[in-house]
């Protein structure tokens, strides 16, 4: 975290919010950041991108970006030395999506008796819930197990783990998640004891690792990530999976959705459904034999 905690508004018309969004995709120097991007005013065409730089040096990179886009209004406000990234989550409400609801302890007291309830706390991690990504994952998986179940279940970039936890809250006896980054591992180890949940994190930075390939092949993996490795981790994807087995793809903008599916196509998956949750596009494939 840089010294002053910043927050990044860009409002603008759909078609430059989601190319800026490309970009900051597309940019080595905010493949890090932390953004969303969600309609703010469906009437007049507003677009609105929330980015939290944690460094100088990913400031001044995202500023160069939306500079770029000169459509957008841009406004850059520091935020109070205070533990900023909890204190904006705690104020989220709960997310429903299908049987799974996401919630943190102030929401404890509104788990419906019927939901598969999923206690995601505030941290430095991404995956609460609310994120049009990781609702999207959630949703695609509810309409799954309604038809079949799981054994075997891979996440890849878990993020706050929440995608490994439903599935071993809903009867996977293997969820297994993995991240490039530690604090996020340590975060969804917590969240799963949180859950009592029997999933499990590693610290890992590709599907190579020793114990991803030591529970392989799987029947389902989550891929919550951003479009490019989506696309460079297509083969490496395929090879986890048994044939018949189904891809989770999210982390890509609507407007990425051709790029990534071509890429899986390639590679002998079948696209059985996508969803749209704001900017963002959730699709389900099932690896062919």
């Amino acid at each position: 975290m840089s010294a002053d905690a910043v927050q990044t508004i860009a409002r603008g018309p759909r078609a430059e919010a989601e190319a800026a969004a490309g970009a900051i995709d597309a940019d080595p120097a905010t493949e890090s950041l932390t953004y969303s991007i969600l309609e703010e005013d469906e009437a007049h065409d507003v677009w609105r991108i929330d980015a939290f730089p944690t460094s100088e040096g990913e400031q001044a990179a995202l500023a160069a970006i939306l500079a770029g886009f000169p459509a957008l209004r841009v406004v850059s406000d520091k935020l109070a030395d205070a533990d900023w990234l909890a204190m904006a989550l705690s104020g989220l409400p709960p997310v429903r999506a299908g049987r799974f609801f996401v919630y943190g302890a102030h929401d404890k007291g509104l788990v419906p008796p019927n939901a598969v309830a999923l206690r995601i706390e505030a941290g430095a991690a991404f995956g609460t819930g609310h994120h049009g990504t990781t609702e999207g994952c959630l949703s695609a998986f509810d309409a799954l197990i309604k038809a079949r179940r799981f054994g075997r279940v891979l996440d890849v970039g878990c993020g706050t783990g929440v995608l490994a936890i439903a599935a071993a809250r809903t009867g996977s006896k293997t969820a297994l998640g993995t991240d490039i980054d530690g604090p996020s591992v340590r975060i969804a180890n917590e969240n799963a004891r949180l859950n009592r949940a029997a999933a499990r994190f590693v610290h890992a930075g590709g599907l190579a690792e020793r114990r991803v390939r030591a529970a392989a092949p799987y029947d389902l993996v989550f891929a919550n990530i951003l479009a490019p490795p989506l696309v460079a981790l297509s083969q490496d994807i395929r090879r986890a999976l048994k044939p018949g087995g189904t891809a989770i793809l999210s982390g890509l903008l609507r407007t990425q959705q051709r790029r990534v599916l071509a890429a899986y196509v390639s590679k002998g998956f079948r696209l059985q459904r996508r969803l749209h949750r704001d900017a963002w596009a959730t699709l389900v494939l099932t690896r062919g034999g």
